[in-house]
């Protein structure tokens, strides 16, 4: 609290019981005065009228200038308070005004966020079916090196199984068609073959 709205406060009350007292003691002095016949104007009556009168003057100047100073320091403060409020509004209509725009945008950018997840969805539907057709294109080829390691594998397996058979069927066409000297006579060579080396 400061020192000078605490000075105001009690002038504003010492002022104010002087009034209640000026009252007081007017109503007790008209009270009196019932006495004397209504209707008769005695001087002790122009007295009080006087003093009266003084006493409304003598206030009227001694609040004059506190009361005016009171009511020019309430003005001034209604008016900073409605200043106050007004820059508030503004500021609140700025602020409705900016989510009102901002409304009114969330549409188009709700529109943009779709489009920018469609967007990402295709390209990564299209990544995953690049990716997948170049999986099967691996897949095909390790499968066609396994049918081709596969038919080699057979295929030499058949040529040995041939020349098995072969062999055992021309051990048999030889053994059936040789002789005892043409089995002397190989011998021989061979033994000559083998010295000779």
């Amino acid at each position: 609290m400061n020192i000078k709205g605490s000075g105001r406060k009690r002038y504003l009350v010492v002022t104010l019981f002087l009034i209640i007292l000026i009252f007081f003691f007017a109503g007790f002095s008209f009270a009196s005065s019932g006495e004397e016949k209504a209707t008769e104007w005695a001087l002790t009556d122009t007295y009080r009228v006087m003093n009266f009168t003084v006493l409304v003057v003598g206030l009227f100047l001694l609040l004059r200038k506190p009361a005016a100073q009171g009511f020019k320091t309430r003005i001034k403060g209604i008016q900073e308070q409605l200043d106050e409020l007004e820059t508030k509004e503004r500021e609140a209509d700025e602020l409705l005004a900016s989510c009102n725009e901002k409304l009114s945008h969330l549409d188009g950018e709700a529109h943009k966020i779709i489009e920018e997840y469609v967007r990402q969805g295709n390209e990564s539907k299209s990544r995953i079916i690049e990716e997948a057709k170049l999986a099967a294109e691996k897949l095909e080829e390790q499968a066609q090196r396994t049918v081709e390691y596969e038919f080699k594998r057979i295929r030499s397996k058949l040529l040995e199984d041939v020349f098995e058979k072969a062999i055992a069927t021309a051990e048999k066409l030889i053994k059936s068609k040789i002789k005892p000297e043409d089995q002397y006579k190989l011998v021989d060579e061979y033994l000559e073959k083998v010295v000779a080396k």
